[in-house]
């Protein structure tokens, strides 16, 4: 019982590998491209904050001191950032690892990577929630 092998379907006899190979390896892609995709969301958007600081700053009066917020959305930016740029290649590491994975037929789904990635989306989105009340109230 322990060394059954969870690629194959339990229609299949002893020895027969998973005839839907193809399209596991396909719907691995499928999900490596969609850790890009929310990684490069995540870079535009980290840029997109980044800039909104450098244009609230270039509307300041001459001689205006810059708002201690301004600096912090910059951080906030960065991070955003890094974060896209670490999700893509947490997936880049994922996809090669679950390929290897399919290919010896030794598919297992995957743990903390994904506790994690969860984790620090809801931390940084309250964070942003917060920075978002800070500056309206500011006001």
């Amino acid at each position: 019982m322990g060394d059954r092998d969870p690629l194959r379907r339990s229609d299949t006899e002893p020895g027969e590998t998973n005839p839907n190979r193809a399209r596991d390896h396909l719907a691995n892609e499928r999900t490596f491209l969609a850790w890009v995709r929310t990684g490069v969301a995540l870079v535009v958007f980290g840029f997109a904050i980044g800039r909104f600081a450098i244009a609230v700053h270039e509307f300041m009066p001459a001689g205006g001191k810059p708002e201690p917020a301004e600096g912090l959305t910059v951080w906030f930016g960065t991070v955003s950032i890094v974060a896209g740029v670490a999700l893509s290649v947490a997936g880049l590491v994922r996809y090669r690892k679950t390929r290897e994975q399919i290919d010896a037929g030794t598919f297992e789904p995957a743990g903390y990577v994904i506790d994690l990635v969860g984790i620090l989306t809801a931390v940084f989105g309250a964070l942003l929630a917060i920075y978002l009340v800070y500056s309206i109230m500011r006001f």
